[in-house]
């Protein structure tokens, strides 16, 4: 496990942000259809905080993308780098994710974030903005569509329906599970749509959730708890 502070020059307010996301938001690349699905690696990303006391973790998990077996996985600990807004939530979370990028061996292949790509208010979410940070494909799968609008998918798995902004097709409802919730897929940098809800489809054998997503997500809970245990206690208790 890692810990760190946040890069020097990290935006710490709202229009330093904004104006961030606006210069790399032209950099996204969506022209390209990223890796075969069942090919090389799959990484999953995901982030725990414990907002009292200040702390956020980062978890990688690297899967065998054929057989999802896990060839390694990776921590960062370190401190929230920017309050809660809204559509900027990947300030507080990006500089965790590169941190504990460094640690890894192996090379990360496709990168599924829990959260959005281009299917953000500013188009710019976490997998956008972390795939032009590296260079790296990634897409974002999420578990409920922000704000934009989507009608039901089929109930079999495998089932899938534009996310909509107007006429705009940002995303998609994807059934992983039949007659269960869909997730919402999005492209985040150098994947095509098609592409990343395949890689979605491949990642979801037994559970609605990619495992890429439920490993990461188990594995920064659990390095929160042990960073969290030997921290100092939260302010007035």
């Amino acid at each position: 496990m890692t810990t760190f502070d946040a890069p020097a020059g990290w935006p710490t307010d709202e229009p330093a942000a904004r104006a961030v996301q606006d210069e790399l938001r032209a950099r996204v690349v969506l022209g390209e259809e990223g890796p075969r699905p069942g090919t090389g690696h799959v990484t999953g990303v995901d982030v725990a905080y414990d907002d009292e006391r200040d702390i956020v973790a980062a978890a990688l998990v690297v899967l065998d993308a054929a057989t999802l077996d896990v060839v390694e996985e990776a921590t960062a600990v370190g401190r929230v780098a920017f309050p809660y807004v809204p559509g900027l939530l990947a300030f507080r979370e990006i500089p965790t994710v590169l941190a504990a990028l460094e640690e890894l061996q192996a090379d990360p292949g496709l990168v599924v974030c829990d959260g959005y790509g281009i299917a953000h208010p500013r188009r710019f979410g976490l997998a956008s903005h972390l795939g032009v940070l590296t260079g790296l494909p990634t897409i974002g799968v999420a578990k409920n569509p922000f704000t934009f609008a989507y009608e039901a998918p089929g109930a079999p798995r495998g089932s899938a329906a534009p996310l909509l902004d107007g006429a705009e097709e940002i995303g998609r409802a994807l059934r992983t599970r039949e007659g269960v919730k869909p997730v919402f897929v999005s492209v985040g940098h150098r994947v095509s749509l098609d592409n990343a809800c395949a890689h979605t489809l491949r990642l979801t054998p037994r559970y609605r959730l990619p495992e890429s997503t439920r490993r990461a997500d188990a594995l920064c809970r659990a390095a929160l708890r042990e960073a969290s245990a030997s921290a100092s206690p939260p302010p007035g208790t």
